[in-house]
């Protein structure tokens, strides 16, 4: 009995540390969750600003023979008006709205609509010799502008994100705008006045023919850009687009004083509508 106290004694000093230290270890608390991936699914509405600008030409063709006769039949030496090259720019801002999809991490399509209103517009002339009559030709010149007024865009984005908060996109769709352009021979360097079966009546110093048009333009448009998250829901945004609104416009240039059975007129054809423009822009999603 003695001897088999000894053992149990001995054997609780020797298991007494090795019980006290697993006493002391405490378990290492869990790993906080990982952070969510940002989410770009879902609608968003924002607001942008840029700027636009294109370089457009308008060319000018006399409609009857007294026009010809003044200008580019070379009466006296009067000559054809040149066609008018000059630049449109200006501010832009509107809005947009969309949805994104994104099926996984790596990249997302959607669907996204905008508005802006525009100064997108510009001025040029044509200066060319007519003649008064049976008088020597005299400088005189046609100023011509166009303005968009307004347009929009319908479009299709396909885009990849190398990083949760980083969206690259390219887009592409429908486009339509609202155009003005005006057309005016301003000066004259006399009193002139032929008369037919075609006829107009100027005095120098006034305007003597005008035309100007308004219309809405439809077309398509291109481009791409960047967008970043700023947080969960504010994300910020630049791009650029090619807008593209059809074939140019034909303005019929009029005589205000007819002085015949028909007035005279000249044909002013605009080329092209189109313009590039940048912009940037913010966007808060639901």
């Amino acid at each position: 009995m003695r001897k088999l106290a000894i053992g149990i004694a001995f054997a609780a000093l020797i298991g007494a540390p090795a019980w006290a230290a697993d006493m002391a270890t405490k378990a290492p608390p869990p790993a906080p969750p990982p952070t969510p991936a940002y989410s770009w699914t879902g609608f968003y509405i924002g607001g942008n600003a840029g700027y636009g600008w294109k370089d457009p030409t308008v060319t000018f063709t006399p409609n009857d023979l007294n026009v010809f006769d003044v200008t580019c039949g070379g009466i006296f030496g009067s000559t054809c008006a040149p066609p008018a090259s000059f630049g449109i720019q200006g501010g832009l801002g509107g809005f947009q709205a969309g949805y994104n999809w994104q099926p996984n991490q790596a990249w997302l399509v959607g669907l996204e609509t905008d508005f802006d209103w525009s100064n997108i517009k510009g001025t040029g002339t044509s200066n060319f010799l007519i003649s008064p009559g049976i008088f020597p030709p005299g400088t005189s010149n046609f100023v011509v502008n166009q303005n968009v007024e307004w347009f929009g865009t319908v479009r299709g984005r396909l885009g990849l994100t190398p990083t949760n908060r980083i969206l690259l996109y390219g887009t592409a769709g429908f486009a339509y705008g609202r155009v003005n352009e005006n057309v005016a021979l301003n000066t004259v360097p006399g009193n002139t006045s032929l008369i037919g079966a075609f006829g107009f009546t100027c005095v120098a110093g006034s305007n003597c023919f005008l035309g100007n048009s308004s219309r809405t333009a439809t077309g398509w448009t291109v481009g791409g850009g960047g967008e970043y998250a700023l947080w969960q829901n504010v994300s910020l945004r630049a791009e650029f687009l090619y807008v593209n609104l059809g074939g140019g416009d034909t303005v019929r240039v009029t005589a205000l004083n007819g002085g015949g059975l028909i007035p005279s007129s000249f044909s002013a054809s605009f080329s092209a509508l189109n313009f590039y423009l940048a912009r940037g822009g913010v966007n808060w999603k639901f």
